[in-house]
């Protein structure tokens, strides 16, 4: 059964890039809003008269804490009717109607193999709530590697917060790829990095988020590692 329809309140809003902004809701209904890290939360806007089309999707960013408070982060589109109304519309006081949790992009239940988070662009806010509940429970785990592809180095979300949790939770590796722009860290697509942490065939998990394209070439390129689709667990954006 589908989660019901209920009202969110936009307490506050701040640009993350040029181009992506972090929306954080309230969900006055609920005392506690009680979701699964990866999960995400549907949106009915008013950006067309057929209810469906009116639907956008975006995962939950940050990890479930006991309050009622969600973060969202979205990317505008110029083409995007969706991102075109959150960003053009909505403000602090905004009401938006929405239903959540949903989704099974989740952690598995026990990480007793290696993790690998891939991502592009805001496909990286369901690992950000994955890695704060990881931490926060300090759950056990093996090698947890994030692997976070963008162009250019102002569009790398929650960096520093990324590299502190790389600092604090055992075993994560984070490694940030720059496909537009030189820099000190790695360049170019995110198949490489794992291709060569995966190099030796060791058992792992890949749980992947972003355009399709990159999760169509990701899972070919897994496959070849000699990995199984029951290793692959993946979530398209767009």
């Amino acid at each position: 059964m589908l989660p019901l329809w209920q009202t969110g309140i936009v307490t506050r809003i701040e640009d993350a890039t040029h181009n992506t902004r972090r929306y954080w809701v309230q969900l006055p209904d609920v005392q506690s809003f009680e979701f699964k890290p990866g999960q995400f939360v549907t949106l009915d806007l008013p950006i067309h008269e057929q209810r469906n089309k009116r639907w956008r999707s975006y995962s939950i960013a940050n990890a479930p804490d006991g309050t009622n408070v969600i973060e969202l982060i979205i990317v505008s589109l110029s083409d995007g009717n969706g991102s075109v109304y959150m960003f053009n519309e909505v403000k602090v006081g905004s009401t938006l109607t929405l239903r959540g949790p949903q989704g099974v992009f989740t952690l598995p239940a026990e990480l007793d193999k290696d993790l690998f988070l891939v991502c592009t662009g805001t496909g990286v806010a369901p690992f950000r709530s994955m890695l704060q509940h990881i931490k926060e429970h300090n759950i056990p785990h093996k090698k947890i590697h994030l692997i976070f592809g963008t162009r250019f180095l102002t569009d790398i979300l929650y960096h520093d917060e990324l590299l502190a949790l790389a600092q604090s939770i055992p075993d994560f590796h984070y490694h940030v790829t720059l496909s537009r722009e030189t820099w000190d860290g790695h360049m170019g697509y995110v198949h490489p990095i794992y291709e060569k942490l995966c190099a030796d065939g060791q058992p792992a998990q890949f749980m992947l988020c972003g355009w399709k394209e990159m999760l169509d070439e990701a899972k070919q390129r897994i496959l070849a590692l000699g990995y199984t689709t029951k290793d692959i667990h993946l979530e398209i954006y767009g």
